[in-house]
This record gives C-alpha cells, sequence and structure tokens, in this order.
C-alpha cells in the first residue's frame, strides 16, 4: 500500500514562494508517476503538475506554466513543487497522488485525478493579495 505524505504549505503574500513535499512509501514498481492537484470548496479538483519516475518529462496546467516547477527525488521518493510569484488565485488544498506502472501518452491523462490511486491527506497555500 502506497502511502502520500505532504508538507509545506502555509500563507505567504503575493509574490512569495513555497515549496511543497510529498513523501511516498510502499511502492512496489520502480515506475510509477505522480503529480499534484489542488481545490478550492465548491470547485473542481485541479491538475497542477505531474512528473514519472521515467524519461524526466514534466507537465503543467496552463496557470502555473513558468511560476512552478515539479521535480521528482528517486532515491528519496520524494515529490517536490517549487512555487515561485505565487497569486491569490493559486489558494487552494493542494494534493499529492500517484499511481504505480509504465504507462504511455501521460500527456493525455496526466491532469485527471481518477487516473491515479494513492492521495495524501492534503496541505493548505493561502496567499493573500
Amino acid at each position: 500500500q502506497v502511502q502520500l505524505v505532504e508538507s509545506g504549505g502555509g500563507s505567504v503574500q503575493a509574490g512569495g514562494s513555497l515549496r511543497l513535499s510529498c513523501a511516498a512509501s510502499g511502492y512496489t514498481y520502480s515506475s510509477y508517476c505522480m503529480g499534484w492537484f489542488r481545490q478550492v470548496p465548491g470547485k473542481e479538483r485541479e491538475g497542477v503538475a505531474a512528473i514519472c519516475a521515467w524519461g524526466g518529462s514534466t507537465y503543467y496546467a496552463d496557470s502555473v506554466k513558468d511560476r512552478f516547477t515539479i521535480s521528482l527525488d528517486n532515491a528519496k521518493n520524494t515529490l517536490y513543487l517549487q512555487m515561485d510569484s505565487l497569486k491569490p488565485e493559486d489558494t487552494a488544498m493542494y494534493y499529492c497522488a500517484a499511481r504505480e506502472g509504465f504507462s504511455s501518452n501521460v500527456g493525455s491523462w496526466w491532469a485527471r485525478g481518477r487516473e491515479y490511486v494513492y492521495w495524501g491527506q492534503g496541505t493548505q497555500v493561502t496567499v493573500s493579495s
């Protein structure tokens, strides 16, 4: 059973930065994909960014491209999300998600929450203007 534990959320002023971490444990396979999602009460969950343990490709929502950077430390099984130039509209609960196994065409499905099997408990990010 894969377990995901997020950390690093908090409150920051617009223009500031935060770094989220997601520590994973219990992987059976060395091939897996991980993603960050966010959700605001009353709105649909949004895929923010994703990365897989092979290839090095990264995927971003247009709303965060050039401001957020996703990275994966395979040795530590830890996922990161560096968030710079934060905006009030980035305020949300941020969730880490994972799925095991090799997958093709990641670009076509990475932002769909139903593609992921394991989820963390979430960490709140609040950006004030």
